[in-house]
């Protein structure tokens, strides 16, 4: 018993020498690592080596301009107006790049039906600010570049404050009126904007008052257009990644322009992306400024002054949808509708939507007219309405998704055909699943 007692005491003695070897050896292996460590950080170099191993792939590019242009991108200061489905993938690729510091501006908040192309948020995002979503994914991808977040809408009153901190304005945003606003101030500061826009399957890129010398958003689009006509994404819809690709290609155009690839030979242009039928991406001249701009013209008329003091109402300038065009009478709420249905049993009941929509989701024995390729376009009432409906004693109840296409058509209805009994449903089948049947998807 005593041997084996003496036998284990020399083998803990053994294990006890190895154990303060081996932790000698660790110290030796950590002590060169911070030795490492100081080196990448204490260095003559104009970047660490982690930067250089980050943007290597990059700057040994033929034409990018290699060293000197990766320290521009390093000095630049990038504002990102919109964070949604142009802005999330072209602010992945600036803060991939090395972009020195971006800003991102956006006030709205995160939704389920934002996530299918906005890809810097996710699942836990929805609720959050876009903006604060948006730095939390950047800082994981790339913690050399300082990320301001401002969750305010641009207005009149802050945007000079703003926007004189940056370099180079991102137009990611998708109405005139602030495209407008984002135009003169960067006339006005001399800033350069890299603008974008998509809806459907398509997307546009150009480049506006390039340093400083034009031609601006206003030489193409000296009057706004009229607002019926600049669908928003949650009415026409958007392929996720056909506005995914525009806003990759905002980030192009910035990073040639921070790196001054334009610097001799820049020629206004306007980039056109079509992803169906077959993907294609065209490119036309555009004119140069003109000499007339009421922003970068000869003789502006636009002035600071009369931005900050609200004097310029770009809402008024561009007009609003007014869709408030029946009378009370005409209209119904989804809960009255609701109880005329318990009432009356089935209705007539027009859904104005197109046939894309009206396959994701319908009411029970609702009759699918698309709006603006049929009942808009139609003389004849027979083609459309049942040959044994009374125009006089009959009613006719029009849904659409937001209650605005059934207003028109319940007018049409009203004005061209003479109906007398024509209802629209406020607020659509989206108000009829918030407040009736939440099981009727919302999309």
């Amino acid at each position: 018993m005593e041997t084996e007692i003496e036998n284990l005491r020399k083998k803990v003695a053994e294990l006890e020498a190895e154990n303060r070897r081996l932790k000698g050896e660790q110290l030796t292996e950590n002590s060169a690592k911070n030795n490492v460590l100081v080196n990448e950080t204490d260095t003559a170099l104009p970047m660490s080596l982690e930067e250089y191993r980050r943007y290597g792939r990059q700057m040994i590019v033929p034409g990018f301009g290699s060293l000197e242009s990766q320290l521009k991108l390093r000095n630049a200061k990038v504002l990102a107006i919109g964070a949604g489905g142009l802005g999330c993938p072209a602010l992945l690729y600036l803060c991939g790049a090395g972009i020195g510091k971006i800003g991102i501006l956006d006030n709205d908040v995160v939704d389920e039906s934002n996530l299918h192309r906005q890809v810097l948020h996710t699942t836990t995002s929805v609720g959050k600010l876009k903006c604060d979503s948006a730095k939390e994914y950047l800082l994981r991808l790339n913690p050399h570049v300082d990320l301001a977040t401002h969750p305010v809408r641009l207005l009149n009153e802050n945007a000079f404050d703003i926007i004189s901190m940056y370099d180079l304005v991102v137009d990611c945003t998708d109405t005139p009126a602030t495209r407008y606003l984002i135009n003169d101030v960067c006339v006005i500061l001399g800033k350069t904007i890299v603008s974008g826009s998509g809806v459907k399957t398509d997307g546009q890129i150009t480049i506006l008052n390039y340093k400083n010398t034009g031609p601006c958003y206003r030489c193409f689009h000296p009057k706004p257009p009229t607002p019926d006509s600049v669908p928003t994404c949650s009415e026409a819809g958007v392929l996720g990644p056909a506005i995914g690709l525009t806003g990759i290609a905002l980030a192009t155009e910035t990073i040639k322009v921070v790196s001054d690839f334009y610097k001799d030979n820049f020629t206004p242009f306007i980039a056109m992306y079509s992803a169906f039928p077959q993907q294609s991406m065209r490119v036309f001249k555009m004119r140069n400024r003109q000499a007339s701009c009421a922003a970068c013209g000869d003789k502006p008329s636009i002035l600071k002054k009369d931005i900050e003091s609200g004097l310029l109402d770009y809402s008024a300038f561009c007009g609003q949808v007014t869709y408030n065009v029946l009378p009370a009478k005409n209209r119904l709420s989804v809960s009255e509708l609701q109880q005329r249905m318990r009432q009356k049993g089935p209705l007539l009941l027009l859904d104005v939507r197109p046939k894309d929509q009206f396959e994701i989701t319908s009411l029970p024995n609702a009759l699918n007219v698309d709006w603006e390729r049929t009942l808009s376009k139609c003389n004849k009432i027979e083609e459309i309405l049942p040959a044994d409906f009374d125009k006089q004693q009959d009613e006719v109840y029009v849904m659409c998704r937001f209650g605005n296409d059934s207003q028109l058509a319940a007018q049409k209805l009203m004005l061209d055909f003479g109906l007398e009994k024509v209802y629209d449903v406020k607020g659509g089948i989206n108000k009829w699943s918030c407040e009736v049947d939440k099981n009727v998807p919302i999309y």
